[in-house]
């Protein structure tokens, strides 16, 4: 039976963990041809090509994306998902680390998405798709840089959106809550009480519990799909209702 991604090629950064192997893995399984460029691809389970790149090194890049162009046969889907995070508040995180987080937040998706163009213009069906974070849109405590990272991601979404909309390639954004991936769970290890902090986490979405990184993975593989035509420009929230619900406090027993 015909998927709605088959025939399409997509390419997922960071995609050896987390959201981005849930969505290379679902990319595949709707039909689409996968690579996967991380630091580590090793251990990707089949048919997922994995390519070595680090996102802050543009000859790495370069090299990798026109590897997977190769062996693909061109660029249909771009999912710019390599990421790190960062705790603390602006007192907190010294200039190096603000310099490490936007080079890889911000400037790893600007090298991926310039040395794939070539080969979206060239597309039917071109589409990128970022991963932001609520932290663009709403508050957190202790995550000024990571915030101020992902702010970013979601005014550079928009800035390409309306750069490249006259060439038939379309540009969004997810914008997840707290997802349950291993850097969540190394946070969680760190803390003095794992237990406490989790189910802090946990309520501080209205839905009262973490996303799944499949769950993200479904919103991403929408918006690169062509049944998301018209759609570019938008920062779809995979949250919980974190961003916009402000439910009653539920009643003390």
């Amino acid at each position: 039976m015909k998927t709605d991604l088959e025939g399409l090629t997509a390419l997922v950064t960071g995609g050896a963990s987390g959201i981005g192997l849930a969505t290379a893995r679902l990319l595949s399984g709707r039909g689409a041809n996968v690579a996967v460029l991380d630091l580590d691809p090793s251990g990707l389970p089949a048919p997922l090509r994995g390519l070595t790149a680090d996102v802050t090194d543009d000859r790495s890049v370069r090299s990798a994306v026109e590897g997977a162009a190769e062996e693909l046969g061109g660029i249909d889907i771009l999912v710019n998902n390599a990421g790190i995070g960062a705790t603390g508040t602006v007192a907190d995180n010294p200039d190096e680390q603000w310099h490490r987080v936007l080079d890889v937040n911000v400037l790893g998706i600007v090298r991926t998405t310039r040395a794939a163009l070539p080969h979206l213009r060239d597309s039917d069906f071109a589409s990128v798709v970022n991963t932001c974070s609520v932290a663009a849109t709403a508050g957190l405590p202790q995550r000024a840089l990571y915030s101020a990272s992902k702010g970013a991601v979601l005014s550079l979404t928009l800035a390409m959106a309306a750069d490249h909309v006259r060439e038939g390639i379309r540009v969004n954004c997810v914008n997840p809550g707290t997802v349950d991936t291993p850097w969540v769970g190394r946070l969680l290890d760190a803390a003095e009480d794992p237990a406490a902090e989790r189910a802090a986490l946990n309520a501080r979405q209205p839905t009262r519990r973490l996303v799944t990184a499949q769950e993200v993975a479904a919103a991403i593989a929408y918006l690169a799909s062509p049944a998301a035509g018209s759609t570019t420009g938008t920062a779809l929230a995979v949250d919980g209702g974190m961003a916009g619900l402000r439910p009653r406090p539920e009643p003390r027993s």
